[in-house]
């Protein structure tokens, strides 16, 4: 088995900005030479997330919007008492969903659905510059 390790940059707006990385990453897996195995993407943040859904504009709200409902920015967090930068919604939303997604790809293909996208989003508070871990292992 091999492992190969590469990156994603992004420059997001925050509050929820959400990004189809899917491009992205089977460019990384057709760089990589290898022709099976699994990919793994991982965001090195705590207000940020990864997860997949169908990426068009009407899901992408509804999204949105159901986080806004369960996990409202203008409720009252510890954390925005201890550290006073306003994000404690964007930790808990970004831990409901999680910081990395696994997915397998055989002859250099995601295995994803006929309408399903890898999707980054980052529910930070301000605009932000993310470099998120790839890495591939397979043969």
């Amino acid at each position: 088995m091999a492992v190969k390790t590469t990156s994603i940059s992004l420059h997001t707006n925050g509050n929820a900005d959400t990004h189809d990385i899917t491009d992205q990453i089977a460019s990384a897996i057709s760089k990589s030479g290898l022709m099976a195995g699994i990919v793994t993407i991982f965001c090195p943040s705590s207000t940020s997330a990864l997860t997949t859904i169908e990426y068009e504009s009407g899901a992408v709200s509804d999204l949105r919007r159901l986080f806004d409902e369960i996990i409202p920015a203008d409720r009252e967090y510890a954390h925005n008492e201890r550290w006073h930068d306003g994000n404690g919604h964007s930790h808990v939303r970004a831990a409901l969903l999680g910081p990395s997604i696994t997915i397998p790809f055989v002859d250099r293909q995601l295995t994803l659905g006929t309408w399903q996208q890898v999707i980054y989003v980052d529910f930070d508070n301000r605009p932000r510059q993310r470099q998120l871990v790839v890495q591939l292992v397979g043969e």
